[in-house]
């Protein structure tokens, strides 16, 4: 078993990160060595205090607004990236942290599989990543697994795939502000509806990474991708930790995304998400139909917890990202994701 523990780095301490670091601090094998955060009612303060926690571990790790000051060589073995939501503004602090030799761990959406929306990005990265032999991954709950890696998994059961269908419907509660202002949370009808006009809302980012990704695993050449969205207005007023949102305002986006391979559109996208979609009558639950041979229908209620998933599946990602040979990782490029149980040591390949 690897001796020495494995040291973490988290940029980023918002819902994502902060949860994270909550996580690792509750495995074995696991080190805390630095936090960058801009966040001006964090910097200086103790990782522990922020977090309400006992300190768990031998060193204390205040909050700083500057990266340079935490990942210097030799420092940590990956660095968790728990900012932006697209490719594009993530890469410049990919590319510094490949630079400094250090793995990374991506929770930008676009991230899960860039060459759908930025080809040119991802080969930088991917050559920057083999000559500094380290590994990047993009992952999180979606895009990252309930939309592709689980449909993409049970397609191993079939012998031939036509369709597939795929449904998330899920709460936005315990995302953070920056996933509020991507599905407009919040807003009223009109100015929601204009800034999709105008392109300034976001929406859900990931359909055309989920759709890639599954045409590319099974073979499909994909040829057109389409995307929409509506609003989700609320009847009542609600409120969770980082959205506010009053009665006939948007609570979130109802969109739907279509991939087309030879001139059929056979991958369908649907993904209702909401702050307390409870309050609205809603029942959240990820839905899977595969039409081929034999057909799968896989129902899962309510919803996997967004937060708590993406948090998790960060984590548990990290072995399999330092063992991974270098470059730049998807999901269906590395094993299959489990929870750590045990010493996250104990899974640590030995070098040599």
């Amino acid at each position: 078993m690897r001796k020495e523990k494995i040291k973490v780095v988290i940029w980023g301490f918002g819902a994502m990160g902060s949860g994270m670091a909550r996580m690792i601090l509750k495995k074995n094998g696991f080190e805390i060595v630095g936090v960058c955060d801009r966040n001006p009612n964090y910097i200086g303060k103790s990782i522990f205090q922020i977090l309400n926690l006992k300190r768990s571990q031998e060193q204390d790790v205040s909050v700083t607004p500057n990266i340079e000051d935490v990942v210097r060589p030799s420092s940590c073995d990956i660095v968790m990236l728990a900012t932006d939501s697209f490719t594009a503004k993530a890469f410049p602090k990919i590319k510094w942290l490949l630079e400094k030799k250090v793995n990374i761990i991506s929770t930008a959406e676009q991230m899960a599989y860039p060459k759908a929306n930025e080809p040119e990005i991802a080969k930088a990265i991917n050559e920057l990543a083999i000559k500094n032999k380290v590994t990047v991954l993009g992952t999180g709950i979606n895009p990252g697994m309930m939309m592709d890696l689980l449909v993409i998994a049970m397609t191993g059961v079939m012998e031939n795939v036509d369709e597939v269908s795929v449904s998330r419907v899920n709460s936005l509660s315990p995302f953070g502000e920056t996933v509020m202002e991507e599905q407009g949370v919040g807003l009223t009808v009109p100015v929601f509806l204009e800034k999709v006009k105008s392109g300034h809302l976001v929406g859900h980012v990931g359909f055309k990474e989920s759709v890639s990704m599954i045409a590319d695993a099974v073979g499909w050449k994909l040829t057109k991708f389409s995307q929409s969205m509506v609003p989700i207005v609320t009847a009542v007023d609600r409120k969770s930790s980082f959205g506010q949102v009053k009665k006939g305002d948007v609570a979130g986006v109802d969109m739907v995304g279509e991939g087309e391979v030879d001139g059929k559109n056979i991958i369908h996208m649907r993904h209702p998400q909401q702050i307390e979609p409870q309050l609205g009558g809603v029942s959240t639950g990820d839905y899977i139909t595969i039409k081929g041979s034999p057909e799968v229908n896989l129902r899962i209620n309510p919803e996997i917890d967004g937060g708590k998933g993406t948090i998790a599946i960060c984590v548990n990602m990290i072995p399999h990202v330092i063992n991974a040979r270098p470059g730049l990782k998807t999901m269906i490029d590395l094993p299959v994701p489990r929870a750590i149980m045990g010493d996250v040591r104990t899974m640590i390949e030995e070098e040599g």
